[in-house]
């Protein structure tokens, strides 16, 4: 009988079917754990004074589910994937700990939060913004917001004047690195928001560079919706033996929300969305469209229809997007009609 051919020292044979190429990829990425060894939740009542100030600053009279498990493993320094739908509250989970581990009495840079859109950072800064009022130590504190599409002189400005938190976007933080206008030799956190959308954006080569700036001796934090392959193999390359909390099996985010889509022809589909505002009739809503030509037009569609709307798209400046984000949670606007621009990681409260 002939011998098999797995057999012969010649061949390499190759299981093509998918489980053995899904088992392969495990191998390759290797498995996420859990925090070994595991720390108890937190509470309210066992935050520092700062930290439990800051919670009453923000509004809040309990952490949320992420904050409580997150926020221990953070306090002790240990490197840490959390898996979290935005809405969670995960903005609050790497935030509080910064009130009791950053020295307000250094001038320096010593946190880095990353994230992948200028929406999501603002968002950021104004949470932070809004807790450090807590005390007056912490109020001591300054944050400094990076991103593209405004003057460079502000963000100069308030990493000169030693900001210790920075947030901002992949492209000009790195740009700020490139141009020595941002020391990160003073970092002891780095923090990635939205992992796999800043992933799924094309930031991977200017996270790899901005990481290159960092000290090592960091502990870095990394928050994701979703971990596909890529965001793990990336949480391997930037963090060091973490510790993987996932939340996402459960109920985490805000509110659960209802779908329901109608499949209409092309030309109907501005009636219907008309008949559909006529039939709900929302308080306030935020409408997709794919294109910028799109989002024109139905801004003037349901605008001609007596609608209170506004539109969100790349070719608006920066401050325009910023006063129609802020009309809408403000509810001093309608309708906001917007590309994919707004719709990962902006937190407007209050949507009917």
């Amino acid at each position: 009988m002939a011998p098999e051919i797995s057999d012969s020292p010649y061949t390499n044979v190759i299981d093509l079917t998918s489980e053995a190429q899904k088992e392969r990829r495990r191998d390759e990425i290797g498995e996420l754990r859990e925090p070994d060894p595991p720390l108890d939740e937190a509470t309210v009542n066992d935050l520092s004074g700062h930290m439990e100030q800051a919670v009453h600053a923000a509004g809040w009279t309990d952490l949320m589910d992420v904050q409580q498990k997150a926020i221990p493993y953070i306090l002790e320094g240990r490197d840490l994937i959390v898996q979290s739908q935005t809405g969670s509250g995960k903005t609050g989970a790497f935030l509080l700990p910064l009130f009791d581990l950053v020295n307000p009495d250094k001038e320096e840079q010593q946190v880095l939060i990353l994230t992948p859109t200028r929406e999501l950072a603002r968002q950021i800064h104004e949470e932070f913004e809004q807790m450090k009022i807590a005390t007056p130590r912490t109020n001591r504190m300054d944050a400094v917001l990076i991103y593209g599409g405004v003057g460079y002189q502000p963000q100069i400005k308030g990493l000169q004047e030693g900001a210790q938190v920075v947030i901002g976007t992949p492209g000009r933080i790195l740009d700020h690195l490139k141009k020595d206008n941002f020391d990160a030799s003073t970092l002891r956190m780095l923090v990635l928001d939205e992992a796999d959308e800043m992933l799924s954006m094309g930031f991977y080569p200017d996270m790899k560079e901005i990481v290159e700036y960092v000290p090592e001796n960091r502990v870095s934090y990394m928050y994701s919706a979703t971990m596909p392959p890529k965001v793990r193999t990336v949480a391997r390359e930037f963090l060091g033996d973490p510790g993987f909390l996932s939340l996402s099996t459960d109920k985490v985010s805000v509110e659960e929300n209802e779908y329901r889509y109608y499949l209409v022809k092309p030309m109907d589909k501005d009636r219907v969305l008309a008949q559909l505002m006529e039939l709900e009739e929302p308080e306030s809503a935020l409408i997709f469209a794919n294109t910028k030509r799109e989002v024109s037009y139905l801004n003037k569609f349901l605008g001609n229809k007596g609608y209170d709307i506004d539109e969100m798209s790349g070719d608006l400046s920066q401050r325009d997007r910023e006063e129609a984000l802020d009309r809408l949670r403000e509810g001093k606007l309608r309708l906001l009609v917007a590309t994919d621009v707004a719709a990962r990681g902006i937190d407007v409260s209050d949507l009917s």
